[in-house]
């Protein structure tokens, strides 16, 4: 990991912009009680309390202003999408993962295997509640950002709930913001571990690279194209790992993803998320978009990866990240994580920027 990067500190928006000179505590000799009677005293005392009662709501220089509310507006709470791009990217490129505080061991196991690759310095932390945004940006600063309004983040837990659908339908909405800012963008749920580094296999300059959730078995030589549909029309294409370049193309994949949610949204008898969207977009504009498949044995689905031994064996040392899918709930992925050996907080928390949390 580099030093540098980590000794790095964003301009601190708070310090006061007019420092008292050394000098002019020196140039007077006489005390301050000999020049001023007790009557003039008590005047300037009183002139000092009313000033600093009023002044700010009546014109105080606005970084002073800052000084004195900083407790009840943390910095964190103005950090803006575009300040923290500009602080974490490399060479035009993002990796982001969108959290709220539940997760937060999760996104700790997901830094660790980052770090590994020594990538954790481009990775942006989208958090969904003040308590992550203060949580990472208090152990790491400068890689967490809020993006208003905030949701109720217990609400986001169980997954096919409103909350859930709420939570990741935000997703395209954010990675929309990214490419609009002019910047390229992988995307990861956090639920997932890096066993090697995934930038290589980006060849080419596609607009968007994803992955299969499909279990079915590809030849290693497999076609990069979007698959055929599947039996409920649509492809089924995880929208947990993507890679964007800020093109016209690949804006249009996103927003085209954010029009297919306000056609599909969450009901008590549909109870989707934000993945059949993602399929029924990429399929109605593949025409449109230069699309790429990433290989399957590189990037499995954990249907496959976790229930298939044999295919595992088969392909051992072609494996690049690991999604921890077809599972639900926190603990049972945890245990799984742990029963595969990739709970890496475990044994290599001081790896992880965040330390043990």
């Amino acid at each position: 990991m580099s030093s540098f990067l980590h000794q790095r500190t964003l301009q601190n928006p708070f310090s006061n912009p007019f420092p008292v000179s050394a000098s002019s505590s020196t140039n007077s000799k006489r005390p301050f009680s000999s020049v001023l009677g007790p009557t003039t005293l008590l005047a300037l005392l009183a002139l000092v309390v009313v000033v600093g009662v009023f002044c700010p709501w009546v014109g105080m220089p606005q970084a002073l202003s800052f000084t004195l509310t900083s407790t009840s507006a943390p910095k964190w709470d103005h950090y803006t999408l575009e300040q923290a791009l500009s602080f974490v990217a490399k060479n035009g490129s993002v990796i982001v993962c969108i959290v709220s505080q539940p997760y937060l061991p999760f996104l700790n196991n997901w830094l660790i295997s980052i770090a590994m690759q020594d990538r954790q310095d481009m990775v942006l932390v989208i958090a969904e509640d003040y308590a992550s945004l203060h949580r990472v940006n208090d152990l790491w600063p400068g890689h967490a950002v809020l993006i208003p309004p905030v949701l109720d983040a217990e609400a986001a837990h169980k997954f096919g709930s409103q909350g859930f659908f709420n939570f990741t339908a935000r997703r395209p909405r954010h990675l929309l913001k990214i490419l609009e800012l002019g910047y390229s963008v992988m995307y990861n749920d956090v639920d997932m571990v890096w066993l090697a580094d995934p930038f290589p296999y980006l060849v080419g300059n596609h607009d968007v690279y994803f992955t299969d959730d499909m279990t079915a078995i590809k030849p290693l030589n497999h076609s990069h194209d979007l698959p055929p549909p599947g039996k409920k029309g649509r492809p089924y294409i995880c929208s947990c790992m993507i890679f964007l370049h800020p093109t016209n193309e690949a804006k249009l994949v996103l927003k085209k993803w954010i029009e297919e949610l306000q056609i599909q949204p969450w009901s008590k008898t549909v109870k989707s998320n934000d993945q059949p969207a993602f399929n029924w977009a990429l399929m109605k504009i593949a025409k449109e978009v230069d699309m790429y498949l990433l290989p399957q044995a590189a990037f499995p689905t954990g249907g496959l990866y976790f229930k298939n031994k044999t295919w595992v064996k088969e392909t051992k040392g072609m494996h690049v990240i690991i999604h921890n899918n077809y599972i639900v709930g926190f603990e049972k992925k945890i245990k799984r994580f742990r029963d595969y050996g990739l709970w890496l907080v475990d044994d290599h928390a001081q790896e992880s920027p965040l330390g043990t949390l």
